[in-house]
């Protein structure tokens, strides 16, 4: 986020709202873990399908474990890039395009 901050500056300089560079941040934050999240998901219930002799009282597409673990990993994502959404909001250009 550091290496940024001149960006965010010029875009906030240039009318963008703390909102739009907070949907920015968590944008880029959400598109990269995404596919990770969907592999992932996709190799527990391969995983799953071979092992499925040891799992008890559960089958290997067992929905509401898969949407937790979605969930999860989902709010995990949006935690990570929270707190540098939030500071990229509150980018002041004045102070970044000085030092630039």
């Amino acid at each position: 986020m550091r290496q940024r901050l001149r960006e965010f500056g010029v875009r906030t300089a240039l009318g963008a709202s703390r909102g739009q560079v907070m949907r920015l941040v968590l944008g880029e934050g959400v598109r990269v873990a995404a596919p990770g999240i969907v592999l992932g998901l996709v190799a527990a219930m391969g995983v799953a399908r071979a092992l499925s002799r040891m799992l008890v009282a559960t089958s290997p597409t067992d929905v509401p474990t898969l949407a937790i673990t979605l969930l999860v990993q989902a709010a995990v994502t949006l935690a990570a890039c929270a707190l540098p959404a939030w500071q990229a909001s509150r980018v002041d250009p004045l102070v970044v395009l000085r030092e630039g």
